[in-house]
């Protein structure tokens, strides 16, 4: 007798259900530290605000391993170019610096901020061009944080799973 046959449905769905989320992401997690890897998933926010306590921007971001993601970054219309943003990623890297993360991560498009993160020290690591609709060509940018040492994203001892 062979092994019995799986009939797999695949559908789409707007949102993860919280209990399918919540699966998913211990068995990665345990998989993650069977191979002595920290997983260190968090989300987090960095939100601008005025004088008058008004929100004038936001940086969105999550760590995982022993990077920093930049997920996204705005600033109010009102407030753009006058060095707000660049204030959001000196917070972000002052939040991270010294914790024992390698770098900040991110990814722009043609028509967003390449040369913004250029100024603001992040390298370019590498392009991914989009030929048939150039404005939406992917840059990605890594900033490395300067004499730190990697703490985050290993365990000390891998942990064996059951």
């Amino acid at each position: 007798m062979g092994e019995k046959r799986i009939i797999m449905k695949i559908e789409i769905v707007e949102n993860t259900p919280q209990e399918i989320s919540e699966k998913m992401w211990q068995d990665l997690e345990n998989y993650d530290k069977s191979n002595g890897i920290d997983t260190n998933y968090k989300r987090f926010s960095l939100i601008a605000k005025n004088d008058n306590e008004e929100v004038i921007g936001a940086l969105e971001g999550y760590t995982v391993f022993a990077e920093v993601y930049v997920g996204e970054l705005w600033v109010d219309a009102v407030y753009r170019g006058k060095g707000y943003g660049r204030k959001l990623l000196q917070e972000l890297e002052r939040q991270f610096q010294g914790k024992g993360f390698l770098n900040i991560s991110l990814c722009t498009s043609e028509f967003q901020a390449p040369g913004f993160y250029k100024k603001c020290g992040f390298e370019l690591e590498f392009v991914r061009k989009n030929h048939q609709y150039p404005k939406l060509t992917k840059y990605f940018f890594i900033k490395y944080f300067h004499n730190n040492e990697q703490a985050q994203g290993i365990l000390k001892v891998p942990v064996k799973v059951i």
